[in-house]
């Protein structure tokens, strides 16, 4: 078959490593010169550990088989195993560790709970107080801003890709786009992945898909100096992922509630370094629309002060801040948007803060379900 890809980011891209897996001739279209959106402004992690149960957790697993795959045929994505370590500071947080390890997934999911010493063996970077830390082994990272390019060089030395940017779809039927060219495409399968772009053509193609927008605010810094062997998140995070759901994150949130700036952005800490050594920290979800286009700065002070108190050390110079929006499900039990919006072209979007970790095995499913 020849398929059509419309968006250039991770998901798209992932669609077309599917099709052209499965043996057929895929061109991909984006509008921008490269992709600009969730793709590139996000961890790079491939984050298992905290996934809900159920669909959500087998898609993460999936995932992540798949990126360590994908991984040794594109050495540009920086795929590596290198675990979490989400580190416990009062004994509430504690708690809830203790409680999600007693799980009967928590195998599945790669978890064990460390002491504070057994953590510091991990990740000698961690030199601040804690109680100890959740390892989960399954947890990975790639490089976010050169992940597309070597996923399409992957594929274009294949033979059967082709990748078209600058080129803004205007109108999609059953075998057919035609962009802002006037070119007009052909194929058998047309898939559009258009991330948080859900006016315009999506609209006129799907109507209101029960898809919102998020808006994330993160930083980067140069160099550290040392290896952070390990991503690194803060207890906050165990108020973010459905895993840790229970009578222990009850009592976490009642007695220990988030300080006022954490809780008025929905903030955890999470912290991964880049190949440079730099250290990509973040991030703060905001919901209500219409978003700032300016990024705040007491967020980014909260974010730097925990993350000393983690590293015990103060950080290295922030070389660069920056905001993204990025869609996501309104029944956040669903791990993506998948829809049949006219005979052979599909719509999916909306994986939320999952979109980096799950695109592998959201672009399975859509393969499938498609009949490629």
């Amino acid at each position: 078959m020849r398929v059509l890809i419309v968006g250039g980011g991770v998901l798209g891209t992932m669609h077309a490593w599917q099709a052209v897996e499965r043996g057929h001739e895929v061109v991909q279209l984006e509008r921008e010169p490269e992709a600009r959106g969730a793709s590139v402004r996000n961890f790079g992690l491939i984050w298992v550990g905290g996934r809900a149960a159920g669909a959500e957790l087998d898609a993460a697993l999936r995932a992540r088989e798949l990126w360590e795959r994908i991984g040794e045929r594109a050495p540009g994505l920086g795929f590596r195993a290198n675990g979490s370590l989400t580190v416990l500071r009062t004994p509430l947080e504690l708690a809830v560790a203790q409680e999600t390890v007693a799980r009967a997934d928590a195998r599945e999911r790669g978890l064990e709970l460390l002491d504070a010493g057994a953590a510091r063996a991990v990740n000698p970077a961690l030199r601040g107080d804690f109680l100890g830390a959740l390892r989960c082994e399954r947890d990975a990272a790639v490089e976010p801003r050169t992940a597309q390019p070597a996923l399409r060089a992957a594929l274009a030395a294949t033979g059967r890709y082709t990748w078209l940017p600058g080129r803004e779809v205007r109108s999609v039927a059953t075998g057919v786009v035609r962009d802002d060219r006037g070119e007009e495409h052909r194929g058998d399968v047309v898939v559009l992945c258009t991330g948080a772009w859900l006016g315009g053509l999506v609209r006129e193609l799907a109507g209101d898909v029960p898809v919102r927008r998020v808006r994330l605010q993160m930083m980067q810094t140069e160099p550290l100096g040392e290896p952070l062997t390990t991503s690194v998140a803060d207890g906050d995070s165990l108020r973010y992922y459905p895993a840790y759901r229970g009578a222990a994150l009850d009592a976490l949130n009642r007695e220990q509630p988030q300080p006022g700036v954490a809780r008025e952005h929905a903030m955890q800490l999470l912290v991964v370094q880049r190949r440079d050594g730099g250290l990509t920290i973040g991030d703060t979800h905001g919901y209500d629309e219409p978003f700032p286009f300016d990024t705040e700065d007491a967020p980014y002070e909260h974010l730097a002060a925990v993350a000393e108190q983690v590293l015990g050390r103060p950080l290295p110079r922030i070389a660069r801040r920056w905001a993204g929006v990025y869609a996501q499900c309104r029944d956040t039990g669903r791990v993506a948007h998948r829809e049949q919006v006219d005979p052979g072209v599909w719509l999916v979007t909306g994986p939320g803060g999952r979109g980096m970790t799950c695109s592998p095995a959201i672009a399975h499913d859509t393969a499938e379900e498609a009949g490629l």
